[in-house]
């Protein structure tokens, strides 16, 4: 096992009078991809946004790479920096061209000279397949396109860990596997992912490991084949009947 990156350790939140990560233990490791999977309201998202601290935690630690997360300021923006993160929502800036939305983050966190961040820019994009849109806005392209450059944006700041939280389930069908294509190769090339996804094809065929939650705590985790053909815990055959059977 290569060395741990993201630690989470007994952690715990609430909303309210609702306890959605109960006692959460998980390490990833570096180069490792990692899927969350449980019903709606399980914790997979709220345990993927703690990660980078969009979600606030009451007890436990999380570190990444050794390094606790700050509670905020420059050490948070920093850390943040770290840690890409893809929603379902493209969250780009409708006013700025493709390319100007993957060279802000390098240019004004990390100091990047533009022509150099441009010509990085240029390569992810080609990468994620859409260098020919760079200087359209977002408004004109489709919602995968939009996705996949966001994936460019977040690589674009050489993240350590990338968080992705249902890239697809915005997306229209035929949309979905050009943007489970380039977190394929991403996972491949040995960036270290943690992933909360439907898509249980791009679990089976990408992960190394499968964390399946439900009420808010980790039931069990396995790798891919062992997940998939022979869960342990009757929550987990029950969520696995429900939708391999659609």
């Amino acid at each position: 096992m290569s060395e741990p990156l993201v630690v989470l350790k007994d952690v715990n939140k609430h909303f309210g009078d609702l306890h959605v990560l109960k006692n959460i233990n998980l390490t990833v490791a570096k180069g490792e991809v990692v899927i969350l999977i449980g019903p709606s309201g399980s914790g997979k998202s709220t345990l993927c946004r703690t990660i980078n601290r969009l979600e606030t935690i009451e007890t436990g630690s999380i570190t990444i790479d050794g390094k606790t997360l700050p509670e905020e300021g420059k050490g948070l923006a920093e850390l943040r920096a770290d840690v890409g993160m893809v929603f379902q929502s493209f969250n780009l800036f409708a006013h700025k061209t493709i390319l100007e939305n993957v060279t802000l983050g390098p240019i004004k966190v990390r100091k990047v000279p533009k022509a150099e961040a441009d010509k990085k820019a240029m390569e992810l994009l080609e990468r994620v397949g859409v260098a020919h849109q760079a200087n359209k806005y977002p408004a004109q392209l489709s919602g995968g396109q939009q996705q996949r450059v966001a994936i460019a944006r977040s690589l674009a700041m050489n993240p350590k860990v990338m968080l992705f939280d249902e890239p697809t389930s915005a997306l229209d069908p035929e949309m979905i596997n050009e943007v489970l294509d380039v977190m394929v190769e991403l996972a491949k090339s040995g960036m270290t992912m943690i992933v909360v996804t439907h898509e249980m094809g791009f679990a089976r065929k990408a992960s190394d490991r499968v964390v399946f939650l439900a009420d808010g705590q980790i039931m069990e985790t396995g790798t891919p084949a062992e997940f998939f053909t022979n869960p342990q815990s009757d929550r987990a055959k029950d969520f696995l009947s429900k939708i391999l059977t659609h």
